[in-house]
């Protein structure tokens, strides 16, 4: 069985990113929304950026993952909620320094965590979209 040939140029200065990472790290507004919103972890592993989201109280029909351009949203509120009281809804918006729409983005959704793979190897369609979480 070949595999396929894995796509390489998507234009991404990884120092760019490397700076951008740090820079996000060090942002106090990073953790001023880790604590009032959801937190949030990027890891970099050799084929991936993956985002975590720390999102215990929710479901993942709760959970809309969105990429638009250099945005990756990400959005949560319960649905159904037997309370009177509106939900609050809750949301992460991370500015990439590169398009991730050129990029394969998938998410799964267990025990609480979201994580959302963006591949360095993999080319996606090049558009805005929503990401299915099973």
């Amino acid at each position: 069985m070949k595999r396929k040939k894995a796509h390489q140029n998507f234009s991404v200065d990884f120092e760019q990113v490397d700076k951008w990472l740090k820079d996000y790290f060090l942002d106090p507004y990073t953790t001023h929304c880790d604590l009032t919103q959801f937190r949030i972890d990027l890891y970099e592993t050799d084929d991936d950026w993956i985002v975590e989201a720390v999102l215990n109280e929710y479901k993942s029909s709760d959970i809309t993952v969105k990429v638009e351009n250099k945005k990756l949203l990400i959005y949560a509120q319960k649905i159904g909620s037997t309370t009177s009281a509106p939900c609050q809804k809750r949301f992460r918006i991370i500015d990439f320094p590169f398009p991730i729409i050129n990029h394969h983005v998938n998410a799964s959704f267990e025990n609480g965590i979201l994580e959302i793979f963006i591949s360095k190897t993999e080319q996606g369609i090049g558009k805005d979209r929503y990401i299915t979480l099973p």
